[in-house]
């Protein structure tokens, strides 16, 4: 046996090999950890499924939607929450279906529902968004593609939330600048479609809720072409008392390129032509915006729209409560987003958030006139007595349905 004084000296002698040893056991147990964790990290699909209806034959030259409005933005929501995920060891996928009939988009929802997807971007019309959510209970539906009054009103979907504008929004912004630029007398002009009448419900509650007098109501009925027309049926069907500006609802574009600047009275045009309340346009630049748009146009190599915004925006919710809550269950993102604990940035100067009575995201509606922003609401003055975004469109004392 060695002396003590041998074995101490030893000791010493060792002592730097075995801090080594036990660093490179650590560091290989190390590796073997984050090498599993980028084996497996958290993966969340998310379907977008997206259907507009033929909008049959126009009367006028309008440049029609893009087909692939909606998807190209949660396309760029996908690249932008990879650039965060990958911190976050989570990955996002998107699945899309883009059909021509109702049946087809069920049939592809629920194909993608069998493959295990539970969160979905719907660009759709009122009736299938319907139709898609009593078809998927189990699943979170984001809607980028109905601004339908009555889905956040009387016919609120449990499991649905709205990232586009509703009508009534559009309607509130654009009666709000009507106010503030003192415009308190209006001709409005309403389309034959569905939509136009839907439209204009929307523009006579904000007439009403902000006090902007409808001197008089004329439906649009003339099926000729109004490039040749235009100069001689305008001015005498604008013919009435004298209004400050005249309303119309066009949603389809038939006739109301060709309002402006052939009026009776050399009135400006608001509504669906002329100076426009959108989610989303071009000419939004400030709070970092530019940025977007800029990305999206080197992405889609065109502008970014409404919808466009609208399924960026449902993309991005998802990411910035799966961040959160370190899980894509769609029924935790859900409570998550109404329990107004989820501020989300949208480019548009104010934290977004969720409305809880109706799944409805609140967000400031530009004002746009083609190749200008013109101003944007809430107009200031117009106050609220918890978020002055909620004095656009259904006040939570305003919705009758019941939103779980």
């Amino acid at each position: 046996m060695l002396a003590l004084p041998v074995m101490e000296c030893l000791m010493r002698q060792l002592a730097p090999y075995a801090v080594i040893y036990l660093l490179a056991i650590a560091c290989a147990a190390g590796v073997t950890t984050a090498s599993h964790a980028a084996e497996a990290p958290l993966a969340v699909q998310i379907g977008y499924l997206g259907y507009r209806p033929d909008p049959g034959p126009l009367l006028s030259n309008v440049i029609p939607e893009p087909a692939d409005a909606g998807q190209r933005g949660a396309e760029l929501a996908i690249i932008d929450s990879n650039s965060t995920g990958a911190f976050l060891n989570q990955r996002y996928s998107l699945a899309t279906a883009t059909v021509d009939t109702p049946e087809a988009l069920l049939a592809a929802a629920q194909a993608q529902h069998a493959q295990g997807l539970r969160l979905f971007v719907v660009n759709a019309p009122a009736a299938s968004l319907r139709q898609l959510s009593a078809a998927l209970p189990d699943s979170l539906l984001f809607n980028a593609g109905s601004p339908d009054d009555s889905l956040r009103s009387t016919d609120c979907l449990g499991n649905v939330l709205h990232t586009l504008p509703s009508r009534a929004m559009l309607a509130d912004a654009l009666a709000q600048f009507l106010v503030v630029r003192k415009w308190q007398k209006a001709l409005l002009i309403v389309g034959p479609t569905e939509d136009d009448q839907a439209y204009a419900a929307a523009l006579r509650r904000a007439a009403k809720r902000f006090g902007v007098q409808l001197v008089a109501e004329k439906a649009w009925r003339f099926d000729n072409d109004q490039r040749r027309s235009a100069q001689a049926d305008m001015p005498l069907f604008t013919q009435t008392a004298e209004y400050d500006v005249v309303l119309v609802a066009d949603e389809r574009g038939d006739f109301g390129e060709y309002v402006p600047y052939q009026t009776w009275y050399p009135r400006p045009v608001a509504g669906t032509q002329g100076l426009t309340p959108t989610g989303w346009h071009k000419t939004v630049e400030t709070y970092g915006a530019a940025q977007l748009q800029k990305r999206f146009e080197a992405l889609a190599g065109r502008w970014m729209n409404d919808r466009d915004f609208a399924a960026w925006m449902a993309v991005r919710s998802i990411a910035s409560a799966v961040s959160k809550l370190r899980q894509a269950d769609p029924m935790a993102i859900r409570q998550l987003a109404i329990s107004e604990q989820l501020p989300l940035d949208g480019f548009k100067g104010r934290k977004l958030s969720y409305r809880p009575w109706n799944g409805e995201l609140r967000q400031p509606i530009p004002l746009v006139q083609p190749r200008a922003l013109v101003s944007t609401s809430p107009q200031e003055g117009f106050l609220h007595p918890f978020n002055e975004m909620d004095s656009l469109g259904y006040d939570k004392p305003e919705v009758t349905c019941r939103f779980p």
